[in-house]
């Protein structure tokens, strides 16, 4: 498998095969984004246009990527008749009616849908623009399953629109990541585009708990990795984080 010989410069050369199966995390309550949420799940919120979950799903369409999960909690009728008017990618819907189990247990509930180890996880509230390379293939290039169970997208903290915080994590020459100090800035910001092995989920029961629960394993054994984006990412978290995207969007 590829290792990091070239810490931080993406190797042209290689031509990884792109994980068939993908997840993008839809179903949270969407409060900061209210009142533009009062009618209508967060993901149906549109940027210059077009809805958050549909610039998600046309970024698996155009990496190639044929299966995508899209999990459903509120408002989920309306995801539900949403995704159905999509041919490609081919969507299933996870369904969390019944209880909302928040980013990890929404994975975990999801794992037997999605038939690609490892497989991508996107959070449908944060957007990007492609830099030189498609981001979703960037990711793939540098998977190693030998040293890997969790490959992050970051972006520098500098140019993390839409984003208000201190960063989340440091990263070594060869891409290891570790979180941010309390009370210290760090410089990298993770954009919510990711892969995972499926073995991080071993022995998680299928009940509300957040991803960072598997990030934490892997960093405990050595296996949380980050790559750098080298294109435009914002945070759309606010009606007025709509708004000023769209601004930076038609700006380029």
């Amino acid at each position: 498998m590829t290792r990091f010989a070239a810490p931080l410069a993406l190797r042209p050369e290689l031509d990884a095969t792109v994980p068939q199966a993908a997840m993008v995390l839809a179903a949270g309550l969407g409060k900061r984004m209210r009142p533009l949420t009062a009618t209508r799940p967060k993901p149906l919120v549109e940027v210059a246009g077009t809805t958050l979950l549909d610039r998600a799903l046309d970024h698996l369409a155009a990496a190639g990527i044929a299966n995508a999960v899209v999990n459903v909690h509120y408002f989920a009728e309306q995801v539900e008749a949403h995704v159905a008017t999509r041919t490609v990618p081919s969507v299933t819907v996870s369904d969390e009616r019944a209880q909302l189990l928040e980013t990890g247990g929404g994975v975990a509930n999801a794992l037997p849908l999605l038939d690609a180890d490892p497989f991508y996880v996107v959070n449908s509230d944060n957007l990007w623009v492609d830099g030189s390379i498609d981001t979703l293939h960037l990711l793939a290039q540098r998977w190693d399953a030998a040293t890997m169970d969790a490959l992050l997208l970051v972006v520098p903290l500098a140019r993390a629109s839409g984003y208000d915080g201190r960063g989340d994590f440091y990263m070594n020459p060869v891409g290891a990541l570790r979180r941010r100090v309390e009370h210290r800035v760090a410089p990298y910001v993770f954009t919510g585009v990711q892969l995972l092995a499926k073995r991080l989920f071993d022995g998680e029961a299928v009940a509300p708990f957040s991803l960072n629960r598997v990030y934490n394993k892997a960093l405990v054994s050595g296996r949380l990795f980050g790559v750098v984006h080298g294109g435009l990412w914002f945070h759309v978290g606010t009606p007025a984080a709509v708004g000023e995207t769209e601004i930076l969007l038609a700006a380029g």
